[in-house]
């Protein structure tokens, strides 16, 4: 199957190069315009399976562009912007976005984002579906998605991996130096904190939820995902 190709928006080289050494180190093909009115032509030659389209550009805006593209396609766009009041996400959404990050990002949460909206639109090459469930929890890692009790709750990709990587090793303790190492990575930098700090942050969404299973600290260790009988 071919690569999917991605076309990246922005008026700044220094982002447009960022995001193509992460696409291209995933496999996507990457084409670059620098402005709006560049945007829209390159959209239609090239057809691409997805637009990052940055909103401040030259010759079109974002907002034109989107609304340009939306007559002729409907190919995923997300969009980048250093905006990020609720009316711009709003108006976003109403132009037919179908995502939105606000500058500065991190590089691996827009590969994230990219990755789950080819997969929603049915663009992405299907593969093995990543997911655990447990009594009211579905973590899906495929789609980047948590559903509690049969409600789908944001959660940041990091937050994310972090559960189901616990929870897919059920009464598994992990110290706080191993999730750094297996959910961050190696070349992570931050300290033992960071983990606590998204664990913090998940059981203000998961406590309560079920009896039959817990976010747990395993004191002087580190955590694990406890079920129970």
């Amino acid at each position: 199957m071919a690569s999917e190709r991605i076309l990246v928006v922005d008026d700044d080289s220094n982002i447009c190069e960022l995001l193509r050494l992460y696409l291209e180190k995933d496999g996507y093909e990457v084409a670059i315009a620098n402005n709006g009115g560049e945007a829209v032509k390159m959209f239609q030659e090239l057809s691409p399976d997805l637009m990052l389209l940055d909103i401040m550009l030259p010759v079109l805006d974002g907002w034109q562009v989107c609304r340009e593209v939306r007559k002729f396609s409907d190919k995923p766009i997300i969009m980048l912007t250093a905006k990020g009041e609720t009316f711009d996400k709003v108006l976003g959404f109403e132009l037919g976005a179908d995502d939105y990050v606000v500058k500065p990002f991190d590089a691996k949460e827009v590969m994230a984002r990219i990755k789950a909206v080819l997969r929603r639109s049915g663009t992405a090459e299907k593969t093995d579906i990543k997911e655990v469930r447990f009594d009211k929890l579905v973590i899906n890692l495929t789609n980047y998605e948590l559903r509690v009790d049969g409600k789908k709750v944001d959660t940041p990709p990091k937050e994310l991996e972090l559960i189901y990587h616990l929870a897919n090793n059920p009464n598994r303790v992990f110290t706080r130096d191993q999730l750094l190492d297996e959910v961050w990575g190696f070349d992570y930098y931050g300290d033992s904190r960071t983990v606590d700090v998204h664990v913090k942050r998940l059981r203000e969404k998961l406590e309560g939820v079920s009896e039959k299973w817990e976010l747990k600290t395993v004191w002087s260790v580190g955590y694990k995902f406890e079920t129970k009988d």
